[in-house]
């Protein structure tokens, strides 16, 4: 017997009843991007390398030690995308999109691919539904992003989020907090975690975002960029928060929050969980970035966006986004039967949004019943010969445990089946 192949550490196959879940989340998004009137877009799934390393930063653990890079037979650096924003970037230049005044706004979803360690809610490939804004530099645009995101969460019915934000300032002042930070963290050099030593010369920002308990005890003492922002930033951030006050969404500032991509200015949040989630906490973030569309070869271009990974809502949700399960089972016995059955069970899917099974190959009464209890059908119609001739048949409720007698007809089937639609009954 041949060897059994599995799948790659760091990736996991999707299979039912999970895959419901995500569908769940995948139509709630999308339903809530029309309402807030974002299109969708779809890039590859690999670019050129140097879009990665020019638009995330050299410097950042996502370029220098996580991505998936390889040479193409042409010879090209080829990289698996670790991350959406580049990608989109890219499309809206080459489709020369970046006009003065315009403004566009996308959301995508798919698969992303980094190298780490593989743990609960985090692979190594993962998938992501992100929102991208192009073209303004309206605070108003940082609020509405973010309330989208609260908005969505919110249908899916996930509680005890918490709304972060910050602000990591612009060319203006960012300088001045950057060498405070890094003459804070020079002088406490030796007291940092080994991984915070070498990035108080590549990426200062990044110590801040920590989780090791003595860095995090000493960036309490660290200066804030908040007592840093110059007064446009100041005035940017406090028209965020005020829009994001009057939609009733309610925001925790945080001066240690960073994002760990070079490309963030001003705004920067997370979603984080209270429960259910571990350290890696985070449902959701995003921020600012008005540099990298010139960095990536445009014009400059001021941005914001955010992303989150469906892995890790997914894990939060558990069952509580799955779709109603199975409506209707259709068994049968004998050829007839079969027959009647089928153009029933068929004639149902057509009539509306409808989930039916139809029971394939010749089995017994309690063999059907059985499939029945495993499918976890709430309507069980089993048709014989007799019930054939006589055009009516038993149809069985499996959560009233109540049967009725029904006319072999769709209509009378779909009507049954809305009614239950409007009431939720749970099966034992």
């Amino acid at each position: 017997m041949a060897e059994l192949l599995t799948a790659q550490r760091g990736t996991a196959d999707i299979l039912p009843p999970a895959v419901q879940t995500w569908q769940t989340i995948e139509d709630r998004a999308r339903a809530w991007f029309r309402r807030y009137d974002v299109d969708e877009i779809r890039t590859p799934i690999f670019e050129a390398t140097e879009l990665f390393a020019r638009g995330l930063g050299e410097q950042t653990d996502v370029v220098s030690k996580e991505m998936y890079t390889f040479e193409d037979r042409g010879g090209r650096s080829i990289t698996l995308r670790p991350e959406g924003t580049a990608g989109v970037v890219r499309a809206f230049l080459q489709a020369k999109l970046a006009t003065p005044g315009a403004f566009h706004r996308f959301w995508y979803g798919g698969p992303m691919f980094r190298y780490e360690r593989p743990q609960a809610g985090r692979m190594r490939q993962f998938h992501q539904i992100g929102l991208e804004c192009l073209g303004s530099d309206d605070p108003r645009v940082d609020a509405e992003a973010i309330a989208l995101a609260v908005d969505l969460f919110a249908d899916l019915g996930v509680q005890g989020l918490e709304v972060q934000l910050n602000s990591l300032g612009c060319p203006t002042c960012r300088p001045r907090f950057r060498e405070a930070l890094v003459a804070y963290e020079e002088a406490h050099r030796s007291a940092y975690c080994g991984t915070c030593q070498p990035r108080i010369d590549l990426n200062p920002l990044r110590v801040l975002d920590c989780k090791t308990p003595a860095c995090q005890v000493l960036n309490d003492g660290a200066p804030s960029v908040q007592d840093h922002l110059c007064e446009g930033c100041r005035g940017h951030q406090e028209q965020v928060l005020a829009c994001l006050e009057a939609v009733g969404i309610a925001v925790r500032l945080v001066s240690r929050l960073v994002r760990g991509l070079d490309y963030y200015t001003r705004t920067v949040f997370e979603i984080v969980a209270g429960s259910g989630l571990g350290s890696q906490n985070t449902v959701c973030a995003g921020g600012r970035y008005d540099g990298l569309v010139e960095e990536c070869g445009g014009p400059p271009t001021p941005a914001f966006g955010w992303a989150f990974g469906l892995e890790r809502l997914a894990l939060l949700l558990g069952n509580r986004a799955q779709e109603p399960g199975l409506e209707l089972f259709i068994g049968h016995l004998g050829p007839a039967a079969a027959t009647r059955a089928f153009a029933l069970a068929t004639g149902v899917r057509r009539a509306g949004d409808h989930r039916v099974a139809f029971a394939t190959g010749d089995r017994k009464l309690k063999k059907l019943f059985e499939m029945a209890d495993r499918a976890g059908a709430r309507f069980v119609l089993v048709i014989g010969e007799d019930e054939v001739l006589s055009g009516k048949a038993r149809l069985r409720d499996r959560a009233t445990r109540e049967e009725r007698e029904i006319a072999l007809e769709v209509s009378d089937l779909v009507e049954v089946l809305r009614a239950a639609s409007q009431s939720v009954t749970v099966l034992s």
